[in-house]
C-alpha cells in the first residue's frame, strides 16, 4: 500500500510548506495534543468554541513530526525553532482533513462497510467487525467516533495492510451522512432502523430515512443491507428492490437472512438459520431481541464478504459490548444493574425494557431520563415511553429530566401504581433513593440520552453495592 508523504499532503490540500522535507512519510494523524504520539502529524481543527490551531507548538513539543494548520502567522524565530519539523499551512484544516481521508480511501482497493441507523449503530458495527475480523484484517470505528471528524481520522490512521474498513456514520441533520459517504465511498451500506432519534432536527421519520439514505451518495456499486422488520425500511425495500442490490435481514418479515426458533435468555439468545445451504444454530452472547437483529445484519455482511459459516458463528459468539451499552453488572446479593445510558430513543427504551423483562428478578426498577433532540415532539415521545413502561414488567419507575416528567405522568395515566413512581429534578436525589430502596435480587435499568449522564448514577450505585 502506498505511503502518504508530505508532498502528497501538499498536493491533496493545496497547502504551503513552511518548514520540512516533502519526502517524509506520514504514518498517523492526531487532533489532540494530550494523546499525540511521537511521529504523528497534528491537524489543528477549528470549531465553534475551540481552535486547535493555536496548540501547534505544543503538538510539536510533545513529539509530533509535523502540523497542518490554518490562520497562523509564523515569524522567523518559529521557523528557526522548528526547522527540523514539518509545518504545512492550509486555508481550512477541516477541508484538508476531508481531502486527506478521501485521498487515503482512494489508495485502498478494499471493501468499505458503512453502518448508520437511528439506534444500534455502534453495537451492530462491533458485531459486524467481529465477524469480518475472523477472515480479514480490519479497521473499524473506535467507540462512537462516527462524525465528520472522527470518521476521517479513522480512515487516515488505518494501517497499510488492512483488508476491510467497518465504519459507523452518525448524523443530526441533513447533509452529514452525505459528506461521510463521499469520503468513505462504501461498498456495503447498512441501515439498522429508522426511529425517532433527532426527530426534533429533521421533523419526521420520513425525513430521518432520507437523511440515512445519504449513505448511498458516495457509494461504489453498493449492496444495501437493511432491517426488513422496520416499517419504513421495509416500505423502501418494496419500492426499490428492482433498482439496487439489497440484502434484507429480519425476524418477522420474510427476509434473505431470517432467524427462526428464537430462544431469548437473560444472558443471550440462540436461534436457527439457513446459511449457505445448511441449517445452523447461532448463539448471541448478549440478551435482547434487538441483538438477534444485529447478529443477522452481521451474518448478511459475512455472506457478502464470503466468510465461512464457522467463522461467522465464531465472530458472533465472541462479540462483546462497548461500555455503557446494555452493560449488565452483577453486584452483591443478586443485585444487577443494566447500564444502557449512552444514548436513548423510544425504540431503544422499548428494547431495554423488553430485555429487563427476561431477567430473573424480585423487582425491576427503571431509571429513565430525557431523550434529547426531540424538539416539538418531546411531549408525545416521552408520553409514549410512559405507555411502554406500563406494557412491561416494571415495579418501580424513577424519572429525572425536563421532559422525563412526562414519562412519569403518562405511566400514572396508563395505570402504573403512583406509589411506585418517583420524579426528581436532581440526579443526586436518585442516588440517595436507590441507596435506601435497593434490595437483594433487584434489577435496575439506567436509560437516558448521553447528555443526561445517567451512567454517573449507575457508577455510584455500582460502587455502593459492589
Amino acid at each position: 500500500m502506498k505511503d502518504i508523504t508530505v508532498k502528497d499532503i501538499l498536493e491533496c490540500t493545496d497547502g504551503k510548506l513552511i518548514t520540512g522535507n516533502e519526502n517524509i512519510v506520514c504514518k498517523e494523524f492526531s487532533k489532540d495534543t494530550r494523546t499525540i504520539k511521537e511521529g504523528d502529524i497534528y491537524i489543528g481543527i477549528k470549531g465553534e468554541n475551540f481552535d486547535g490551531n493555536v496548540f501547534w507548538k505544543k503538538a510539536l513539543d510533545n513529539g509530533a513530526m509535523g502540523v497542518i494548520v490554518q490562520g497562523i502567522k509564523f515569524d522567523k524565530q518559529d521557523i528557526e525553532t522548528y526547522q527540523d519539523k514539518v509545518i504545512i499551512q492550509v486555508e481550512d484544516t477541516l477541508q484538508a482533513l476531508y481531502k486527506l481521508a478521501s485521498y487515503k480511501r482512494e489508495i485502498y482497493n478494499v471493501p468499505v462497510v458503512a453502518i448508520t441507523g437511528s439506534v444500534g449503530k455502534t453495537s451492530t458495527k462491533d458485531l459486524v467487525a467481529n465477524v469480518v475480523a475472523q477472515k480479514y484484517k480490519i479497521c473499524k470505528t473506535i467507540g462512537n467516533n462516527n462524525n465528520n471528524i472522527g470518521m476521517p481520522f479513522t480512515i487516515l490512521n488505518a494501517p497499510n495492510d488492512i483488508e476491510v474498513f467497518v465504519l459507523e456514520m452518525g448524523m443530526n441533520h441533513f447533509g452529514e451522512i452525505h459528506l461521510l459517504s463521499e469520503i468513505a465511498k462504501p461498498n456495503i451500506c447498512i441501515i439498522t432502523n429508522i426511529g425517532t432519534s433527532h426527530i426534533g432536527n429533521l421533523g419526521s421519520r420520513e425525513n430521518i430515512l432520507k437523511a440515512k439514505l445519504e449513505i448511498l451518495d458516495g457509494a461504489k456499486n453498493p449492496y444495501m443491507v437493511i432491517n426488513n422488520d422496520n416499517d419504513l425500511l421495509h416500505k423502501w425495500y418494496e419500492e426499490n428492490k428492482d433498482k439496487i442490490k439489497i440484502k434484507t435481514y429480519g425476524i418477522n418479515e420474510k427476509s434473505d437472512i431470517q432467524a427462526k426458533e428464537i430462544q431469548l435468555h437473560e444472558d443471550g439468545s440462540e436461534y436457527q438459520i439457513h446459511l449457505n445451504n445448511k441449517e445452523e444454530k447461532i448463539k448471541v452472547p448478549v440478551g435482547g431481541e434487538h441483538f438477534v437483529l444485529n447478529s443477522l445484519c452481521a451474518i448478511a455482511v459475512g455472506k457478502l464478504l464470503n466468510i465461512e459459516n464457522e467463522d461467522i458463528k465464531r465472530g458472533i459468539e465472541t462479540f462483546s459490548l462497548t461500555k455503557n451499552r446494555m452493560e449488565v453488572i452483577e453486584l452483591k446479593n443478586g443485585i444487577k444493574i443494566i447500564n444502557d445510558a449512552y444514548n436513548s430513543s423510544v425504540e431503544s427504551v422499548k428494547a431495554s425494557l423488553s430485555y429487563m423483562n427476561h431477567m430473573k428478578a424480585d423487582r425491576r426498577i427503571a431509571v429513565l431520563g430525557d431523550i434529547l433532540e426531540t424538539g416539538e415532539f418531546a411531549l408525545a415521545l416521552h408520553k409514549e415511553i410512559g405507555k411502554i413502561v406500563c406494557e412491561n414488567k416494571v415495579d418501580v419507575l424513577i424519572c429525572s429530566g425536563e421532559n422525563a416528567k412526562y414519562i412519569a405522568e403518562s405511566a400514572k395515566e396508563n395505570g402504573f401504581d403512583e406509589r411506585n413512581i418517583y420524579y426528581f429534578e436532581n440526579k443526586e436525589d436518585i442516588v440517595e433513593l436507590l441507596k435506601r430502596m435497593i434490595q437483594a435480587k433487584d434489577v435496575i435499568l439506567f436509560k437516558a440520552s448521553n447528555g443526561m449522564r445517567f451512567f454517573d448514577i449507575a457508577e455510584k450505585i455500582k460502587i455502593e453495592f459492589k
